[in-house]
Order: structure tokens, then C-alpha cells, then sequence
């Protein structure tokens, strides 16, 4: 994967780039449909095709309550799951940690949520959304991270970063 800076704004810090991935190429900025559970709603992919969408953004914690990785990976990937041959980034789940305040628990390791769907226990960490990014096998994924609330006081959000911080960097190990 590659990324180049095709121009940018004299007076801002706007840019247009160009995202080389396995999947094609993606023009930035570019406005990404969410397939949140592996499917764009009311779209098939080749409505998305005809559209000019060159990426679609998946969600890991969705994925893995629902259908689940050993199903996708079964089916041959994500990309086959879902029909789809352009690009794909997963979110690594840090959205939920924000969204499922009242079905999660913060712990330095990671976030134990209680499913949405079923009431069963789901741990997500750093080493666990990266595995389960890979295999989903998506262009870019995401690392994992925590979202506070708006508003929250300054420690929260001071010791929120400092999570993050953490955790990107068990990501990349």
C-alpha cells in the first residue's frame, strides 16, 4: 500500500492524495459507505461500482458479534462475502467502546463488552481487533481505540488519549 500527496491548498491544510492499495487505487478525500455488518443497506455492490465508490468501510465489532470471522473466512474472505473487489477498511471496534457505553467495561488490557445481539461476552484489545481485522483481511485497518463522550472532563479525555496511545501501540507489535 502506498499513499501520495497529489496537490495541495497554499493556504490551508487541505490535500487531495492518492491511496494505492491491493484493491485499487482511492482518490482522497473521499466519501466512504459504511457496511457496517459486511453490506452497504439497500445496496448491492454493483450499485455501489456504478456509483464511483472505490472503498467500503467495515466495522470489526459488528463483524466478529455477527456473522462472525470463521464464517467470513470461511465463505473465502470478506471480499467474497460481501461481492465486493474494491477496497475495504475496518474500524477496529473503538466506535463501540463510545456507542455500547452501557454494555462495556474499560480495563487497561481492553474493553469487555456484553453483546448487543445476544447478551454474550466479547473481549476486544489491541492484539484481538488486529487479529481479527487480518482475518477479515481488509486494505487498512484500523487500530483500536477509545472514543469518549462528549462532554467529558479533562482527566477522562487526558487519560482516554493515554489508553489509546497504549493500545496503538500494542497494534502494531
Amino acid at each position: 500500500m502506498s499513499f501520495q500527496i497529489q496537490q495541495c491548498d497554499p493556504h490551508t491544510a487541505a490535500r487531495c492524495g492518492r491511496l494505492q492499495t491491493a484493491h485499487g487505487v482511492v482518490e482522497t478525500p473521499v466519501f466512504m459507505p459504511v457496511g457496517t455488518q459486511a453490506t452497504v443497506k439497500c445496496m448491492a455492490p454493483d450499485e455501489l461500482r456504478q456509483l464511483g465508490a472505490p472503498i467500503i468501510l467495515g466495522n470489526t465489532y459488528h463483524l466478529v458479534i455477527r456473522p462472525g470471522t470463521e464464517l467470513i473466512e470461511k465463505a473465502g474472505g470478506l471480499y467474497k462475502f460481501m461481492g465486493w473487489d474494491g477496497a475495504i477498511l475496518t474500524d477496529s471496534g473503538g466506535y463501540q467502546v463510545f456507542s455500547l457505553a452501557k454494555l462495556r467495561k474499560i480495563t487497561a488490557d481492553g474493553v469487555e463488552f456484553q453483546s448487543h445481539v445476544d447478551g454474550a461476552t466479547l473481549f476486544l484489545g489491541p492484539k484481538e481487533a488486529m487479529a481479527a481485522q487480518a482475518a477479515l483481511g481488509s486494505d487498512i485497518a484500523m487500530a483500536f481505540d477509545e472514543c469518549p463522550p462528549w462532554p467529558c472532563d479533562r482527566e477522562y479525555a487526558c487519560a482516554s488519549v493515554e489508553r489509546t496511545l497504549q493500545w496503538a501501540a500494542r497494534c502494531r507489535e
